[in-house]
């Protein structure tokens, strides 16, 4: 027999309805309105002016990154965002940073999330030596069984980018580790874009970045 866990949600309820009964009084069911009981952080009011409470208290916290320190608004956001995809507000803050002005997630904390939403196996890596090495991401969809591959990421697909002539660009140093990485970005944007709420990762905001000065060939890139 299947051993189901009850959680204080459901159990509180039907406490309530038995009481209730055993008095012989009317049953009323709360409304719930565009699902705002959990006092949205810019859906009304009261639950802004409760946002910008706990939003103060992180901006003074020392566990918080730079750039949230003293910076209400940048913690309000990144407390929406962690509302949005179910995660602790200080993970959020510990893994989203602001690279060129644009707000990026760390590749580890996006592989970490779309691993633990439950609609895919964990994230693996098919690797192989072709177009000087390449490596795409698949997992199984949990709901029907179907294997599903994200996209090559090839390292003359980083050279045609100019992806390894960034200064202090770790395609050069790394390149296996930013093809997995790069990979799970393209799965995740293919497959589970509410993952990643279309933020890029601090990686591909670096790789998309204007060179300013050309940088010498590599032995990856086209002749």
């Amino acid at each position: 027999m299947e051993n189901k866990q009850t959680t204080i949600e459901e159990v509180q309820p039907v406490a309530e309805v038995t009481a209730v009964e055993q008095k012989g009084e009317e049953i009323k069911f709360p409304t719930i309105q565009n699902n705002q009981t959990d006092l949205s952080t810019f859906g009304n009011k009261e639950g802004f002016e409760h946002s910008m409470r706990v939003a103060k208290a992180l901006s003074v916290s020392d566990l918080v990154p730079q750039q949230y320190k003293g910076n209400v608004s940048n913690c309000l956001i990144a407390m929406d965002i962690s509302k949005r995809i179910g995660a602790s507000e200080l993970m959020v803050m510990q893994n989203l940073y602001i690279v060129h002005g644009k707000p990026a997630w760390s590749s580890q904390f996006l592989i970490a999330t779309l691993n633990a939403c439950k609609k895919f196996s964990p994230l693996r890596y098919e690797e192989d030596e072709k177009n000087g090495g390449r490596c795409r991401a698949y997992a199984v969809d949990l709901a029907t069984g179907e294997r599903l591959e994200g996209v090559w990421v090839t390292m003359e697909m980083a050279a045609a980018e100019k992806w390894l002539d960034k200064a202090g660009s770790k395609w050069k140093t790394m390149p296996q580790l930013m093809m997995r990485y790069r990979a799970a970005a393209f799965f995740t944007r293919q497959f589970a874009p509410e993952v990643s709420m279309g933020i890029m990762t601090s990686e591909e905001v670096i790789d998309i970045t204007p060179i300013q000065n050309q940088k010498p060939q590599t032995q990856w890139t086209q002749e």
